[in-house]
């Protein structure tokens, strides 16, 4: 197959976050079944305009923020009818494909926002974001759609789609990368969080969760991984803790230095309002180590409560603290849950998405003929 992606970023972006880990795992693994795989994304500062990462072909035009407006453009006037099937990542704002690709579509979706999206931005762009998601069922209700999780298919069985055009292609871990290595966990505990710094994932709810724990835990620290556009926010709500000695941002790191960090955390926390699966759950797990999350969509299938880690009611910032406390109090409780962690993450390769987004493109191309 000659493969087309539509995709906002690429593995690269400093913005990217699980949407483009799940992407590259993937179609990385399509592209070494001697499949040809196109990648089409917005540019970022100093990137190359045209560069092959793990086989995959990317190809970088235009602005992160007007992209979805470029992309029938460069269609047309790029790849129009030179693949067999198109690739629609459809996240936040949706390129909606149907109205302009001619080829066999097939869309990935990893979560709606739904009213969750008001958290994250103001009045206007959240409306936007809101109507753009309305918008897929009309567009796109004859499309084939892959799904990362079991929310995520309710999701949209609750906006209208028909389940018979879904098929599931998980989020899963790279177990060559994600796995010990022998670091010991620091002798002080350490309560980690890792992903993209935005407004939904509501990291300042574990940053004040965090200020009741070093109440009782003085020598608690908190590793905040990662980077984005909520981090001076989070570094105020910091100062106004007096917590600058004990809550770090490392920014954005490698792959090799997550997988290090990981495995020196006690436990890392998700306390976002929403997920379409819990990515960095699964690669904490790998590692051994466990996670405390929100009961929300996707969350709740990546943290199996009361056995790989806990759940809390999402906003419940002192519920959240007494679990904190309890794994880093009870060591054989920690102990039991990395045990069950690890033997969790094991279930979930990548190779077996790969097959199965290999035999939806190829359904749904049998399907167009």
């Amino acid at each position: 197959m000659n493969i087309l992606i539509l995709n906002w970023q690429d593995i690269r972006n400093p913005l990217g976050g699980g949407a483009e880990v799940h992407l590259h795992e993937i179609f990385s693994r399509v592209a070494k079944r001697n499949h040809r795989v196109t990648l089409f994304c917005s540019s970022f500062e100093n990137a190359p305009r045209e560069e092959v990462i793990d086989d995959i072909t990317i190809i970088r035009r235009g602005n992160r923020n007007l992209f979805n407006f470029a992309v029938p453009v460069f269609y047309k006037k790029i790849f129009q009818k030179k693949f067999d099937v198109v690739v629609d990542d459809i996240n936040k704002i949706p390129f909606y494909t149907p109205l302009f690709v001619k080829e066999p579509i097939v869309g990935i979706v990893h979560h709606l926002f739904g009213n969750s999206i008001f958290l994250e931005t103001h009045f206007l762009a959240a409306s936007y974001v809101s109507l753009s998601e309305k918008l897929l069922l009309p567009v796109y209700n004859n499309t084939p759609m892959m799904v990362v999780s079991e929310s995520t298919a309710k999701e949209m069985e609750h906006l209208g789609f028909s389940r018979r055009n879904f098929s599931f292609a998980y989020n899963c871990v790279d177990h060559s990368k994600f796995k010990q290595t022998g670091i010991a966990k620091l002798k002080t505990p350490r309560i980690g969080f890792l992903g993209r710094l935005k407004k939904y994932k509501s990291i300042e709810h574990a940053i004040r969760a965090f200020a009741i724990v070093k109440k009782e835990i003085h020598e608690a620290e908190f590793l905040i991984v990662g980077d984005g556009d909520y981090k001076p926010e989070l570094e105020k709500i910091v100062h106004e803790l007096q917590l600058e000695n004990s809550v770090h941002f490392s920014g954005f790191v490698s792959e090799e230095k997550k997988v290090e960090l990981l495995q020196t955390m006690h436990l890392v926390v998700q306390p976002s309002a929403k997920e379409g699966w819990g990515l960095t759950v699964i690669e904490a797990n790998a590692c051994g180590t466990v996670c405390v999350a929100s009961n929300v969509q996707g969350l709740r299938e990546s943290v199996m409560d009361n056995e790989t880690g806990f759940l809390f009611d999402y906003g419940n910032i002192r519920q959240l603290a007494e679990k904190i406390f309890l794994v880093l109090k009870n060591e054989t409780l920690r102990l039991r849950f990395e045990m069950n962690a690890l033997q969790w993450a094991k279930k979930f390769n990548w190779e077996h998405s790969a097959d199965a987004v290999i035999e939806t493109l190829e359904s749904a191309m049998s399907r167009k003929t």
